[in-house]
């Protein structure tokens, strides 16, 4: 099988990096992290004018009709940079919610919008009671008997959206039948974030980002804001939050890169007893270790991005939680070490590898951490 990047994969890779490397340095990313919007506006205009909002969209529709592969590349490159931006939000999260759940004319009106750039959304699914249970839907969408139109009534809360502040709509996950606990009967809807009832509480995560909890009191939705079939939604989440999970790993891997070339370079350079430290064997033998931990995560994060092409979905599940479970323990690894060979100047604020450390802790309790998919590749070999 070819694992390598086509000429215009690597083209895409290059003008993305050459732009990073020009305007988005760490002490860049220091200053976006502190911001009140918590991303680059001039960056994502940028990722915009590239085609990398549309890669993940048909042609008929603007887009790039690009590959897993494609999404893979890019979010390691922004991993490598610390990227703010809302990619993982809009394009991947959401962007896999339009393709595989609107219709024609919802798709028309608004993927050109994501593709240029004007368009932000956010998924708001989870629950303070779900966990990372994708299933548990405890927000209620009531059909409104009094009104002579057809619309809803939202109640329920959601919480951790990620970059929610950023948005201008959102992709709002509800109940319209079944029990809280029930896999059937979950719909979703979309919900402008100026929405004078939307109660909205954005909030600053400590990698830097943002994200916000919603709340939904009484607030009506038009039925025609609904995406996808009545209460067949949950399959399409699974779907997306499986190629987000993918797009985590690719994400983690750029920074474990990152990591290990800023550790490397310190051992050569800082001294003790009057030589460099990197010349201790024992922490050589240690450096090999966080190196073969980095090179093991690529291989699973290209065995993820090839689950999302799977036709089982239970397969699909199963290797895509695999590399995530595996990416956790080894980012867990990679970082642990970094600050310690680092010693005291690697949490210091000022320093770049702790906030790649911050990062990296971020992805592993994001969307599932190393319990929880190790427990879904568990659940597969026991099921078979």
């Amino acid at each position: 099988m070819n694992f390598e990047y086509s000429q215009e994969q690597i083209a895409l890779q290059d003008s993305l990096k050459k732009y990073l490397e020009k305007n988005y340095t760490f002490s860049k990313h220091q200053i976006l992290s502190e911001s009140s919007e918590a991303f680059s506006p001039e960056a994502w205009q940028f990722y915009a004018e590239i085609g990398l909002l549309g890669i993940a969209f048909e042609e008929q529709y603007g887009g790039l009709e690009g590959s897993n592969a494609d999404q893979i590349l890019i979010m390691e490159t922004l991993g490598r940079f610390l990227c703010l931006e809302p990619y993982l939000s809009t394009v991947i999260l959401c962007g896999t919610l339009i393709n595989l759940t609107a219709s024609h004319a919802q798709k028309t009106q608004w993927i050109p919008n994501i593709n240029d750039g004007s368009l932000k959304l956010s998924l708001a699914h989870f629950e303070p009671d779900a966990r990372y249970n994708a299933h548990r839907v405890s927000v209620r969408a009531t059909l409104d008997g009094e009104s002579h139109e057809s619309q809803y009534i939202l109640n329920g809360h959601k919480n951790v959206v990620l970059n929610g502040h950023a948005a201008n709509a959102f992709l709002v996950s509800a109940r319209t039948q079944g029990a809280d606990h029930e896999s059937h009967g979950i719909s979703l809807f979309w919900i402008q974030a100026n929405n004078p009832e939307l109660i909205l509480s954005p909030y600053r995560t400590q990698d830097g980002s943002m994200a916000c909890d919603l709340e939904f009191k009484n607030l009506t939705v038009q039925a025609s804001h609904m995406i996808g079939q009545p209460g067949l939604a949950l399959s399409a989440i699974t779907q997306a939050l499986e190629h987000a999970n993918a797009a985590l790993c690719a994400e983690a891997l750029g920074i474990m890169t990152v990591i290990n070339e800023l550790t490397l370079d310190y051992l050569k350079t800082r001294q003790q007893f009057g030589k460099n430290i990197g010349s201790f064997q024992a922490l050589q033998h240690r450096m090999v270790d966080m190196l073969g931990q980095e090179q093991q995560s690529r291989s699973m994060a290209i065995l993820a991005a090839q689950a999302l092409s799977l036709h089982d979905s239970k397969k699909r599940a199963r290797d895509v939680s695999a590399a995530k479970a595996f990416i956790c323990k080894a980012a867990r690894h990679v970082g642990q070490e970094a600050i310690q060979l680092h010693g005291g100047i690697g949490v210091a604020h000022e320093y770049s590898v702790a906030h790649y450390f911050k990062r990296l802790t971020m992805i592993t309790l994001l969307l599932g951490d190393y319990n929880h998919h190790l427990k879904q590749v568990s659940d597969y070999l026991i099921d078979k």
